[in-house]
């Protein structure tokens, strides 16, 4: 009975954190004791992950966590855990704004509960730009969503045909769409290089297939493939010359 007892609690742990579905049942028998309990199945996809609604503790904060404050999604790029001499405890955060992309510095007190948000987070791949609309693909169900230029901002200066890029939605709206950390372009127009130059010999400005402009060394020509860091949009090497 101890290990009947076991797997009810285990499946009633398991029932109120993710969503599942029942799919048989299964006896159990100790003595003259029998139990009969629903075989839950928990469905995956290895390509799309979400983080579910409810509450957590300020303790908890991590970079990258995400939470609701005011109705708002809100994501902590950085916290410190505060224990002064005197007084409470208190986490100092720095929070990004999903919506409008702002961020704001914000106390809470130790072990403050706050609302975990739940944002969606699914591998779309870029697949064509349709006017000032960029269209992304799911990979499962090839379903189609367009993004603005306005939401996508910078970003739209790295997207390549066929890039995969991780796409954040909460409340079936697009919140924002993580690029690969690198990308590799190819330089369409820069200024001829010079023999002997090196690395560390200065820069010039380049214009990439994207239509990105980014400052490379004077040993790169027209025609050369570069990697590029998408987050800073700062040449990283030449990966392939003309």
């Amino acid at each position: 009975m101890a290990a009947m007892a076991a797997s009810v609690a285990l499946t009633s742990s398991l029932s109120s954190r993710v969503a599942v579905t029942p799919a048989t049942s299964t006896s159990f028998r100790s003595g003259q004791y029998a139990l009969t309990v629903p075989c839950l199945r928990v469905e995956s996809s290895r390509r799309t992950s979400t983080l579910e609604i409810f509450a957590l503790s300020s303790n908890d904060f991590r970079n990258g966590t995400n939470i609701v404050l005011d109705g708002v999604p809100w994501r902590v790029q950085e916290f410190l855990h505060v224990k002064p001499g005197k007084g409470a405890a208190f986490v100092r955060t720095k929070l990004r704004n999903y919506i409008t992309g702002n961020t704001v510095d914000r106390t809470f007190r130790a072990g403050e509960s706050v609302d975990e948000a739940s944002i969606s987070k699914e591998v779309k791949q870029y697949t064509y730009m349709d006017a000032d609309q960029y269209v992304f693909m799911d990979m499962v169900s090839f379903e189609e969503i367009r993004i603005g230029a306005k939401e996508l901002g910078d970003k739209t200066k790295w997207l390549k045909e066929g890039m995969e890029c991780n796409v954040l939605t909460w409340n079936d709206k697009v919140l924002d769409v993580d690029l690969p950390i690198t990308v590799v372009v190819k330089v369409v127009q820069t200024d001829p290089g010079l023999k002997g130059d090196t690395a560390q010999g200065g820069s010039k400005p380049a214009t990439t297939e994207t239509g990105a402009v980014v400052s490379v060394p004077l040993f790169v020509n027209e025609g050369d493939m570069i990697q590029v860091d998408t987050r800073k949009s700062e040449y990283m090497s030449r990966v392939g010359a003309f």
